[in-house]
């Protein structure tokens, strides 16, 4: 699970595409996750603005392995690990 080892750590992070948006339009993103399955409709606005701000893109192996390790029992779209 070396992927998700600084998502797992990370003492401040989102779950969820709103929730990784608001906190990429406010700057304080460190490393976004993206799930391969997730619909590119949802995901669009999120790679756009990490691309603008430099932001680096993990891809996970799915919505259900992203999930799980945000320590969630449903599939995520998006993560992000933030700004200490």
């Amino acid at each position: 699970m070396p992927v998700y080892e600084r998502l797992a750590g990370a003492r401040s992070r989102t779950v969820g595409t709103k929730q990784t948006l608001k906190a990429l339009q406010k700057g304080k993103v460190r490393l976004v996750y993206v799930a391969r399955d997730a619909e590119e409709k949802v995901v669009r606005d999120i790679l756009r603005l990490s691309r603008e701000k430099n932001v680096e893109v993990v891809y996970a192996d799915s919505m259900v392995r992203l999930g799980q390790a945000c320590g969630i029992h449903v599939g995520a779209a998006t993560a992000a690990v933030l700004e200490d």
